[in-house]
Formats: C-alpha cells, sequence, structure tokens
C-alpha cells in the first residue's frame, strides 16, 4: 500500500504514537514530513541508489525520515544511539552516506565526529556543522517527488562478534507502494490490517523493529512506540492502546515475567492477538510461562539483517517442539560439518541457507566471500550452529564464535545461559570461555544480580549448583563473577565478545 493514499483515506488517524509522551503523528502528517523531506534530499541531488545515514534516538519523526528514503529510491542506513565516535565515523564514511540527520538529543562527541557529507542536519536544534532539520524541510512542499520508487535500508550488523558490517541488498526498482517480500509475510502469518495496534518495545534502528513498523503503516496500523523499553510501562501500553500485534526479545520476556505477579495483573493484555519474537534463542522454561500467560499466540522466526532466511514457528508447532525455531519459509537448511559434508538429523553443525535472497558486505569482500560456503553451492550462513529433526524443524545451539573448547570437547554457552537467565535472583546472564591453563578454556559465568547486595561466594555457589542440578557438569561455569550491569545490545544481543576480550586482556598482562 502507498502511505500516499492511507493518507488520504484516514488522514487523522494516528500513524505513531509515542508510548511515553503521548505525542501522536497522524497519517497525514506522516506523508507530508516524509514527502519534505525527500524533496530536501532531491534538491540537494541524491537519486536512486544514493545513501543518507540517521542516529536517533526513538523520535516521533524516526519513521518519517525513514519513509522519505523509502519513497526516494534512496538507501537509509538506521545507526545505533549507543556507538562511539569511530564506529559511527566508520559506518558513515562506509555506506557512503551523502546526508546525514541526528537531533540534538543525540549531540556528543560522537555525532560530532561523523566525516564530511554533503548535507547534514539536526532535529531540535543545531551544532556546529549541522542545519536544522526543522528549517531545511520546512522549505519544501509536502507533495512526492516525480520520481516515487521504493528504497531499501542497508542496515550494519550489532558488532557483537566484530567489526559492524553493512548489508546491502539489491534495490528493487519498482514503483513506491509495490509489496515486498516482508509485507507479505506479515500478512500471511499474522494478518494485520488498517484495525491494527503494534507495540514497538525496542530502539527503531535495529532490522526488525524499522522494518516491521514500515511494513504495519503499509497496511495503515497504528505505530506504538516506547521510548525505552520498561517492563511495567510496556504492558501498561498494551492496555491503553489495546495493542493487537507486537515484538519482542528474550530477554524482553524474561523481565516481564520476574515482575511482581500483582503488578503483571494489573494490566489487561487480553487485546493482544500476536506477540512475535527473534533476536536470540528464546529458553524454554521462559517460552512456556509466556504462551501460559498470553495463550498461543507467540510467534517466532529465526533471521538476520542479511535476509538470507527466514525459519518460523508459531505456538502450537513449538509446544510440540518445545526448544525449535521452525520450518524455513524462506531458504532451506543444509547443516554441515567442517568438511562440507550434511549431517544426518539431530547432529549439530554449521547452518548454510540455499535458494534465499543474496546479500553483500558493503566494501567487505573479504566477509561476504567468508559468508558463502566453501564448497561452491552457492550457500550462506550466518555462523550459527544448529540440528534439524526429522520433520526438518530447526534447533539453534549457538553462534560458532561462541563455542568453548574445554580439554577438547565442545561447549556451546547457551545451554548455561537458557539455565540461568530462569533462576530468580539473576537479572542477565553470560556465559563464555576464558583462558584456562589445564583446560585450554573454562566456562565463565558474568552475572547481572537481581538484588546487587546478594552478590557474593554464596551465590555464586547457589548458581553453579542450580546449573549442576540441570546441566552436564561440563557445561556449567566453574566460576562466577558479578557485575552491576552486562554489555547488552538494547535489542537483546549480549556484547559477549567484550567480555571475552576482556578476560582474555587480563589474563595476558597477568602472565606478562
Amino acid at each position: 500500500m502507498h502511505l500516499g493514499q492511507i493518507a488520504e483515506r484516514t488522514p487523522d488517524k494516528p500513524a505513531v504514537i509515542m508510548a511515553g509522551s503521548g505525542q501522536v503523528l497522524t497519517y497525514r502528517e506522516l506523508n507530508d514530513q516524509s514527502n519534505r523531506l525527500a524533496r530536501l534530499l532531491h534538491a540537494e541531488g541524491l537519486r536512486p541508489g544514493d545513501h543518507i545515514a540517521f542516529m536517533l534516538e526513538n523520535h516521533p519523526l524516526y519513521l518519517a525520515i525513514a519513509w522519505a528514503a523509502q519513497r526516494s529510491g534512496l538507501y537509509y542506513t538506521a545507526i545505533s544511539s549507543r556507538l562511539q565516535p569511530g564506529e559511527l565515523a566508520y559506518i558513515v564514511g562506509n555506506c557512503e552516506a551523502r546526508a546525514f540527520i541526528t537531533s540534538a538529543a543525540m549531540e556528543t562527541e560522537t555525532t560530532r565526529a561523523v566525516p564530511d557529507v554533503p548535507l547534514r542536519l539536526m532535529l531540535g536544534g543545531t551544532a556546529p556543522g549541522y542545519d536544522s532539520y526543522e528549517e531545511r524541510v520546512a522549505l519544501h512542499p509536502p507533495t512526492p517527488i516525480d520520481e516515487e520508487c521504493e528504497g531499501r535500508d542497508m542496515l550494519y550488523s550489532s558488532g557483537t562478534t566484530g567489526r559492524p558490517k553493512g548489508v546491502k541488498p539489491p534495490l528493487p526498482k519498482e514503483p513506491m507502494g509495490t509489496p515486498g517480500r516482508l509485507y507479505k509475510l506479515i500478512s500471511f502469518l499474522f494478518q494485520p490490517d488498517a484495525d491494527s495496534v503494534y507495540l514497538s518495545p525496542a530502539p527503531l534502528y535495529h532490522a526488525a523493529p524499522l522494518r516491521y513498523c514500515l511494513n504495519l503503516q503499509r497496511f495503515g496500523a497504528t505505530v506504538v512506540v516506547m521510548e525505552r523499553f520498561d517492563a511495567e510501562q510496556a504492558l501498561a501500553a498494551i492496555a491503553k492502546y489495546r495493542v493487537t500485534h507486537s515484538q519482542w526479545v528474550p530477554t524482553m520476556f524474561i523481565r516481564l515475567l520476574k515482575l511482581p505477579d500483582g503488578t503483571r495483573a494489573r494490566y489487561d493484555v487480553s487485546s493482544l492477538r500476536v506477540a512475535v519474537h527473534a533476536a536470540a534463542p528464546c529458553p524454554v522454561p521462559v517460552k512456556e510461562q509466556m504462551i501460559t500467560w498470553w495463550g498461543p499466540i507467540l510467534h517466532e522466526y529465526y533471521a538476520g539483517t542479511e535476509g538470507n532466511c527466514f525459519v518460523y514457528t508459531n505456538s502450537e508447532d513449538w509446544l510440540a517442539r518445545k526448544g525449535t525455531v521452525g520450518r524455513p519459509l524462506i531458504g532451506e537448511v543444509h547443516v554441515c560439518d567442517e568438511a562440507g559434508t550434511e549431517l544426518p538429523p539431530g547432529v549439530p553443525g554449521t547452518l548454510y541457507f540455499g535458494k534465499g535472497p543474496t546479500f553483500e558486505y558493503h566494501g567487505d569482500p573479504a566477509t561476504t566471500a567468508a559468508s558463502r560456503d566453501p564448497w561452491g553451492h552457492g550457500w550462506t550462513t550466518l555462523g550459527d550452529i544448529g540440528h534439524v529433526d526429522e520433520d526438518g524443524f530447526l534447533y539453534l545451539t549457538d553462534r560458532r564464535s561462541h563455542m568453548i573448547i574445554s580439554g577438547g570437547v565442545n561447549v556451546y554457552p547457551q545451554e548455561a545461559e537458557n539455565v540461568l537467565a530462569v533462576h530468580p535472583e539473576v537479572a542477565d546472564v553470560a556465559v563464555f570461555g576464558v583462558p584456562d591453563p589445564e583446560m585450554g578454556e573454562a566456562v565463565k559465568a558474568v552475572v547481572q544480580p537481581v538484588s546487587p547486595s546478594r552478590a557474593g561466594p554464596a551465590l555464586e555457589a547457589a548458581l553453579i549448583a542450580y546449573c549442576r542440578d540441570r546441566l552436564a557438569h561440563y557445561k556449567c561455569p566453574r566460576t562466577v563473577d558479578f557485575r552491576a550491569e552486562l554489555p547488552r545490545h538494547p535489542t537483546g544481543k549480549l556484547y559477549k565478545r567484550l567480555l571475552r576480550d576482556e578476560y582474555r586482556e587480563d589474563e595476558a598482562a597477568t602472565n606478562t
């Protein structure tokens, strides 16, 4: 559906509601704002295939900016608001942005590090090197450019395993309003319509929130955006706005479940018809409890920013095969050993996907080549380990880069993380390998306790014992450290690399 048609049909309907402030952007305003920016970009010489980038908090105009690029045939890169100056400068330079947009709330050393681009705009204020977004955009009429056509996002991996990688898909070269693959999937699986209300509790710069918000607006639905995630406030938003569709990550479920029973019971969530989750493996007990609470409305998918696969399960299939992430709807799964031999059901190996969409990592041919299978089949991988059952349902084990080799035995830390995550005294947990002179690597857990005052040897012993009661001892942490907070991406992904590198650096310094 064309945004302009929806705005003409229902001009005063809320397109965006900010859950915290209650600020509303109607479909007329969304359409007008995106048209004005599209005209400014066009006047600055940007044409289909060119690139813009933006780094913003969850701002009322966030989706209008994305729509301006989408309807102009441009590539657009939404950038994490948590990056360091060098990371931001790298992404803006790597994607070859000709325009960069930020806000006064983001004005720090980070945004000052942005390399020179022809157009730099700031919302809610100005700073050296930036023009006022509001003033520049207001000079242009709220009518569409003549050459409207569909653009594409070019998003960067979160960098949890290394330097962020820009995923550049081919431009569709289709008229504006042409439904894409994700729109068709959402329509088939979740059946939204113009009466739907979609809650987005995560940062909009991540692939799933951004793409789902834009696609739900193609149906004419109202999108409720949380400025930042808070478990109780999420329940309050569901009840207040009668949310019908939503998308989550497992850490959000864990925090919802750890709310007091009285708090959870205070909010009516009966309007929910669809609760989608993705981005990280969900511990089985967590999903069981969520289905008991919300009903069999949970839908899970496994995919990546790269878009090379889409694996899906509903609640009914999951309850029959607990732990599965489903069967592929896009792409076909190949589970391979290091020699390229396809492995039988039940045997874990590296996951490759064939017959899916193509992608490349922009400006990084070596990493693009490393994502292809080395045996010439044309398959691609996201670097995950898993297995399939006899019926073709996929089960994830862990990321290949997270695997611990302890005493010659492969240990997948996700198993211990899933066990410890549901312990009542654990707010967050990371499990990874640390150097060990005897075993090569030892299993280490770093825990954010619910009550910081409880951190210490007694809780450490209790957590190790709890894990050993549920898993083979070699899979469990030998030691537990405590932190006030773990370096977790707001979308739920853990920057485990940062923790692992820290411990390895400490070990190297000790040996030196």
